[in-house]
């Protein structure tokens, strides 16, 4: 049986790389947001009331909604990269269906080939 696309294998192997490198800025984007939200934390619990006012307590809420969003993109890519597996795993199956397909195709060939063959004896 013939092996899978040699264009469909560097398309899958491209898209596997792609999505590794998105899971990687997904696992650093989370990592951001996380330690993000610990300075917030720390900041907000550590720094008396009267001294979180003006630009510290601006400082404080923007630390806070930065680390909302990050935790928002990191969320997304999560999607995406759950998108991106699927389709390599369609496209594998699809290859592996189509080289069935061939393969099948091959045989039957050989057996009209060794048919006609017979019948001309």
């Amino acid at each position: 049986m013939a092996g899978p696309s040699p264009t469909l294998t560097r398309g899958t192997t491209s898209l596997d790389k792609t999505l590794k490198k998105s899971e990687q800025v997904a696992a650093d984007v989370q990592r951001a947001s996380d330690n993000l939200a610990v300075v917030s934390t720390v900041l907000e619990q550590e720094l008396p009331d009267e001294v979180q006012v003006g630009e510290v307590a601006q400082a404080i809420e923007h630390t806070s909604q930065l680390e909302e969003k990050l935790a928002q993109s990191a969320e997304k890519l999560a999607e995406v990269n759950a998108a991106l597996s699927e389709e390599i795993e369609k496209r594998l199956e699809v290859t592996a269906e189509r080289d069935e397909s061939q393969a099948l195709a091959e045989q039957l060939k050989a057996r009209i080939r060794t048919q006609a063959t017979s019948d001309k004896r």
